[in-house]
């Protein structure tokens, strides 16, 4: 096996006719499901674009702060309602085997870009399925009004509101810049799905080719608008089993692994040609959502009792190995405007079985349980959760039954509300608690599937929306913290824990930096 595996790795750098030290290989734990990261939701997708394209602004490497990307600069009107961004002139598309761009990055492409999802008349909105989950999930099928070209490098956005988050929900993946020239071709071939199976961006790496389940190339973009890469080129080793992935990285045929298994971070930390990187204050969170569309979990002393009896200090120890906090809330703790003195769920079995017998269960009930079929960074082992959550509930009368799926029919059939109890989680895209509060339990993510309790509450969908309405940040604390209360009440999910961010590297590996949002990207990256 290693031999095989050695032999690919040695056939990448004969096709780029590079040494192995500027070659980066990444074992990533799972497929992507969307290669256009304005339909992909999972992080595995977004994670093997991020390097592929850009967006009009971005954030610092390790933070949360807004910098410049495609746009050099933007301007808000007085009254929060224009933004004007200049963009940068001089930035290639790439080029691939399918098409080779005649022009550069202009004002023509950021129209197409957010037009395709605006408007349900363009010709690409149904192309590929045409569900822009982000897009309506984060609410810009109804803020945008319209997008205007000013001239060819200057855009003008016009909003039907003021949106304190405007700008930072412009620098996550579903708002990339994709080339108009290239979906024109795409459609003059009548193949418009082209644009998103085979990418085309403007980013640091190049896709040049994905075989599902295997692996993905990457050559550097030697025409990037800041300072290229110092590799060759990058390869996404598709790696789901965790142990597997450790001993590729023990034997050098990668040289960054995600998501370890906490009983491996010892084992890495001591070897000698490896690194354990660590991050604390990750924005992630894991969860027990609750579908209030099947009975009984359309009860609220249901749901309180299944919080009351997960017992979450355990899994922190039996699963994180200590590597991360307990969550009462649906913000992480390490976010603003979390309300620290918001009701939690002490694990009580005896208060567990009190409220199952006020909803009328005393004698309990039989139900599913999905359990997260790949490692993701709130939760290292879905089904090891699975097990301890199955005997916790069973101590209180509910019989589960686990179930799992593969990763894509996973994400797609809970987007269909199919599932009762479901182990899910998010990590932010922007440093902003609406990433968790309204995409994730607002009524719009009914509709786009992000909102797997299926819980739509009028008071909190209210403090919520509100909170968007206002640029005064003590404002929207303050609505923030009365919905997290109502959360707290209702409790659609059983919020679990936050995890620290886990990574295993070898030591040649240099320029690597833990982003807050645990998404992974690999410009800076170098090679000793």
């Amino acid at each position: 096996m290693k031999s095989v595996a050695l032999f690919l790795l040695s056939f990448s750098f004969w096709v780029y006719g590079a040494s192995p030290n500027s070659i980066f290989v990444y074992c990533s734990e799972g497929s992507p499901r969307f290669l256009n990261p304005q339909l992909a939701t999972d992080g595995t997708s977004l994670d093997a674009l991020r390097d592929v394209y850009n967006s009009l602004v971005e954030f610092k490497r390790g933070t949360s702060t807004l910098v410049p990307a495609l746009a050099t600069s933007w301007d808000m009107s007085r009254d929060g309602l224009q933004y004007t961004f200049k963009l940068r002139k001089g930035v290639s598309f790439h080029t691939t085997k399918d098409f080779t761009p005649t022009r550069e990055l202009n004002a023509d492409d950021v129209i197409f870009s957010f037009e395709r999802a605006l408007h349900k008349n363009h010709p690409y909105h149904k192309v590929s399925g045409g569900n822009y989950m982000y897009f309506s999930a984060m609410g810009f099928s109804s803020l945008i009004k319209r997008v205007v070209k000013v001239d060819d490098y200057t855009v003008r956005f016009e909003l039907n509101e003021k949106s304190p988050t405007f700008l930072f929900n412009l620098a996550m993946p579903f708002a990339s810049i994709l080339s108009k020239e290239y979906a024109d071709q795409a459609l003059k071939n009548k193949k418009p799905e082209m644009i998103d199976q085979k990418p085309v961006g403007t980013g640091s790496f190049i896709m040049t080719d994905y075989k599902k389940d295997n692996l993905i190339r990457y050559k550097t973009n030697k025409k990037y608008f800041k300072t290229p890469s110092s590799l060759e080129g990058m390869i996404f080793s598709i790696t789901p089993d965790a142990s597997v992935r450790l001993q590729k990285l023990k034997r050098e045929e990668c040289h960054f692994i995600s998501f370890p298994l906490p009983s491996d971070y010892e084992t890495i930390a001591n070897h000698e040609k490896l690194k354990l990187i660590k991050r604390e204050g990750v924005l992630n969170l894991a969860y027990l959502a609750m579908n209030l569309k099947k009975p009984p979990l359309d009860k609220a002393e249901v749901r309180q009792a299944i919080r009351h009896a997960l017992n979450r200090d355990l899994y922190i120890q039996a699963i994180y190995l200590g590597n991360a906090r307990t969550a009462k809330a649906p913000l992480p703790s390490t976010m603003w405007s979390y309300h620290s003195g918001v009701k939690d769920y002490k694990y009580d079995v005896e208060k567990a079985k009190a409220l199952l017998k006020q909803a009328g269960f005393e004698d309990g009930f039989e139900i599913d349980l999905w359990t997260l079929p790949v490692a993701r960074p709130y939760n290292p082992d879905g089904q090891q959760m699975g097990e301890l959550m199955k005997e916790d509930l069973a101590k209180v009368g509910i019989k589960v039954r686990l179930v799992t799926y593969d990763w894509p029919t996973y994400l797609r059939k809970s987007e269909a509300g199919e599932h009762a109890l479901i182990q899910m989680g998010w990590t932010s895209d922007n440093g902003d608690p609406d990433n968790f509060l309204a995409t994730l339990l607002g009524c719009r993510g009914i509709e786009s599937g992000t909102n797997l309790a299926r819980w739509c509450h009028a008071e909190y969908d209210q403090l919520v929306q509100n909170g968007l309405k206002t640029l005064d940040r003590k404002e929207r604390i303050r609505l923030y913290k009365k919905a997290q209360a109502v959360f707290a009440k209702e409790s659609p999910w059983a919020p679990l824990v936050s995890a620290h961010g886990m990574r295993g590297a070898n030591k040649k590996v240099k320029g690597y930096i833990l982003a807050p949002f645990g998404s992974e990207s690999f410009y800076g990256v170098s090679l000793e």
